[in-house]
């Protein structure tokens, strides 16, 4: 493990080992705390091996279920049984297939309501679940947060040049540019509110952007996110670009 920019990066060799990894991590970190645990999860396919993990043994039966929350970063404005969808994909690999309680599921709404309001909902529930209508630096709102990272530097449906890169005071808000499908995203202070904020990126196609993140290219979206805990990013061999050991 190395560290840079106060970002601690960890490589593994091949992406089995990339999902192991994260997923002894969650493990230890829900392990360590004895109060409910809050996570904040990232759609895409880089995770899903993660999730999947997560819903097997060993990690079915020491997992602590029961006392963890989940929550998303962002959301595709899709029906949740709609292959596009975040929910959907974390709930086919891991929330169907693991004992965990439905009070502790925290789906973006999606059907029935625009996206405005969809993002005032959302909103309305982390701040319950918070306990309060802003958010302190000594109290984060999820325990963990993992992020993707896109080819464009987007993190969790902040792209580059969207209005909601200037948002400081919502939580949560309708992504609505005309170039894809609505989605609603936690804004930098939603996401940033976190003890960690891990970065899972694998495979050599995100080898250059994610070059450019632990260089601070200021155009990414991703750099500009801080936390009030710690940040990490979880890579593999091929995204990193070193050699695999032998």
């Amino acid at each position: 493990m190395t560290t840079y920019r106060d970002i601690q990066i960890e490589v593994l060799d091949t992406p089995a080992a990339f999902a192991k990894r994260v997923a002894d991590w969650l493990l230890a970190e829900a392990l360590a705390k004895q109060d409910r645990f809050a996570v904040g999860l990232s759609g895409g396919g880089t995770p899903r091996p993660i999730y999947e993990l997560l819903a097997s043994a060993p990690y079915r039966d020491t997992f602590p279920w029961s006392r963890m929350h989940w929550f998303w970063g962002d959301e595709r404005f899709v029906p949740r049984d709609d292959k596009r969808s975040n929910y959907h994909m974390t709930r086919d690999a891991m929330l169907s297939r693991a004992p965990i309680p439905e009070a502790n599921v925290h789906p973006v709404p999606t059907e029935g309501v625009s996206p405005e309001v969809a993002a005032v909902k959302y909103e309305a529930e982390l701040k319950a679940f918070y306990g309060a209508d802003r958010l302190d630096d000594t109290k984060p709102l999820f325990d963990v947060q993992l992020l993707g990272l896109g080819p464009d530097g987007h993190t969790a449906s902040l792209f580059p040049g969207n209005a909601v890169l200037g948002e400081r005071h919502k939580w949560v808000a309708p992504v609505l540019d005309g170039k894809l499908e609505p989605r609603i995203a936690l804004t930098y202070p939603a996401v940033g509110s976190a003890a960690c904020v891990a970065f899972l990126v694998a495979g050599e196609e995100k080898r250059d952007i994610l070059s450019r993140l632990l260089c601070g290219d200021p155009a990414l979206p991703a750099v500009a996110l801080t936390s009030v805990g710690k940040m990490r990013v979880f890579t593999d061999a091929a995204a990193a670009g070193t050699p695999v050991k032998r």
